[in-house]
């Protein structure tokens, strides 16, 4: 069973099934995250949606290249986790069906692609605070040996 986290589900909602691949990228004690400024502003773990045909460490790649800038190196699936929610750019209630990696980052290319990212370095112990969601933070916490 994969766990939950976040909005219960409601059953006056049709959710529509969003597989999203993300990373968590690790340079000593601190993590490559990004800054999404709209439709609400937050932090969050890299990565993003996995197109149709599009493999997710694919999508991974292509989704952190986008928000960060960054190329990566995989090192390993960490999990995964649904979450309910309204996703407003899409006007569409999803079930985010979301595969967590471990990765390094590799090599910087330049400012994130991706209109509304920004990419920043931020301290683990911090990141578990700010992210966005609760299960980016159940990620990050529990590979810093701090989750339950």
């Amino acid at each position: 069973m994969i766990r939950r986290f976040g909005e219960p589900v409601r059953a006056d909602r049709t959710y529509r099934l969003r597989p999203g691949a993300y990373a968590v990228l690790a340079r000593g004690r601190s993590l490559l995250i990004t800054h999404q400024d709209e439709p609400v502003p937050e932090y969050q773990l890299p990565g993003g949606g996995i197109d149709a045909g599009e493999s997710p460490l694919t999508a991974l790649h292509r989704e952190v290249f986008e928000e960060t800038g960054w190329r990566i190196d995989v090192t390993r699936r960490l999990g995964a986790f649904r979450r309910f929610t309204y996703m407003p750019e899409y006007d569409l209630w999803a079930e985010k069906l979301c595969r967590i990696y471990l990765a390094r980052p590799v090599r910087a290319h330049g400012a994130p692609t991706e209109a509304g990212h920004t990419a920043l370095w931020m301290p683990a112990e911090e990141a578990v605070a700010r992210l966005g969601n609760a299960g980016d933070r159940h990620f990050v916490a529990r590979l810093l040996g701090l989750a339950r």
